[in-house]
């Protein structure tokens, strides 16, 4: 569909491409999504779009450096910094909605870290709505930007009815649905990593490639599985998540809490600030990431704390192995973790990796990169 757009000429400032279609053409939500996701008018300094934190060059997480090495992302008012890391939109769409499982005892899905999104479409709501994000004041302000633009005002009509614009609430929801769509094209998952393509007899893995990957999927190596795999070993279609929510020891961002304004001993909450979680056995859980494109998304855990994917394998490895003391990055032993009470030990056992073992699961994770992302993997 994305063929079909003409896009051609720089509309009201900062950025917006705008899109026209001939009259044989016909506009989808997906089609209107895409111009959405891309739109910095949409943010109160006109500055920032979806696309700012979740580019489609780069893995669909935020490229830029924000004074900060990319740990969180800057707002459209270009000073405000978040405490978490805008994850990636990748493979996003395949999230169930946040719900509690009975069968697992954990709660699942959602979008965000903490799940609070139900869903895509809750997702895209947002951050124009954010005071530290897009800085929108109120949906009818979002509105009143979407109106100022005749291929909105046409597009909108034709894909949600007519009366779309007499309702703020409904004209703001509209435009959530489009991004969804978007969200939801292949665009966002399309399946062809080194990994699905040695799936379908299309790629041979290295040694290193083929060793990460047996490591990866062995309970009598490493946990990695545990979290990370929702289908059988080597079956298409993994997302490499369980979508659960854990605690996992990952210590406070001294670095990024010295500039984002929050005191280095205030506590991220994790899925205990989702307003339908209550029981504090919940407090500093996160949302196990996809690890689909996870070698070209750094840096990693939810508030950006690890520069490198080697480090994060090193950090999962000192929990078994005494030899493994110190944080490559730092050169210094790693911190405590950030809420120690609700980490989970028992999913953190596995045994002691050599340098040769952890070079290998780096190997195999670099497979999971979509192919369009593979000039960025190093």
């Amino acid at each position: 569909m994305i063929g079909t757009i003409r896009w051609f000429s720089l509309c009201f400032g900062l950025g917006f491409l705008a899109t026209t279609f001939s009259q044989a053409q016909t506009l989808t939500k997906e089609a209107l999504g895409r111009v959405l996701f891309m739109d910095t008018n949409l943010s109160f300094n006109r500055t920032q779009s979806c696309a700012t934190c979740h580019a489609p060059s780069a893995g669909f997480v935020d490229q830029r450096d924000n004074g900060i090495a990319s740990m969180a992302s800057m707002g459209d008012d270009q000073a405000s910094i978040g405490d978490r890391q805008a994850p990636t939109a990748s493979y996003a769409m395949l999230s169930p909605e946040f719900h509690f499982s009975q069968e697992e005892g954990e709660y699942m899905g959602g979008q965000f870290w903490d799940g609070r999104a139900k869903d895509l479409a809750a997702q895209a709501g947002g951050p124009p709505l954010n005071p530290i994000e897009m800085g929108m004041p109120s949906k009818e302000s979002v509105v009143q930007r979407l109106k100022e633009n005749p291929f909105y005002v046409k597009g909108f009509k034709q894909l949600f009815g007519d009366t779309i614009w007499q309702n703020s609430d409904a004209s703001f929801e509209a435009m959530t649905v489009a991004i969804a769509e978007y969200e939801k094209s292949s665009e966002f998952a399309p399946f062809d990593s080194k990994y699905d393509r040695y799936l379908r007899g299309e790629y041979e893995m290295t040694f290193d490639e083929e060793l990460g990957m047996a490591l990866f999927f062995s309970n009598n190596n490493t946990n990695c599985n545990s979290c990370h795999m929702l289908k059988r070993p080597e079956q298409k279609g993994e997302t490499f998540t369980n979508y659960q929510f854990h605690n996992i020891g990952v210590p406070v961002n001294q670095q990024l809490r010295a500039v984002n304004g929050f005191e280095d001993s205030e506590v991220d909450s994790g899925l205990l600030a989702n307003p339908l979680v209550t029981d504090a056995i919940h407090r500093g859980k996160f949302k196990v990431p996809t690890l689909r494109n996870v070698a070209v998304t750094a840096p990693y855990m939810h508030n950006g704390v690890f520069a490198e994917l080697r480090t994060v394998l090193a950090f999962y490895d000192q929990f078994n192995n005494p030899e493994r003391n110190v944080n490559p990055e730092t050169g210094q032993p790693w911190r405590n973790p950030e809420v120690p009470e609700t980490v989970n030990h028992e999913l953190l056992k596995m045994k002691m990796l050599t340098d040769r073992k952890l070079n290998a699961l780096e190997a195999f994770l670099k497979t999971l990169t979509d192919k369009k992302f593979e000039s960025l993997v190093d």
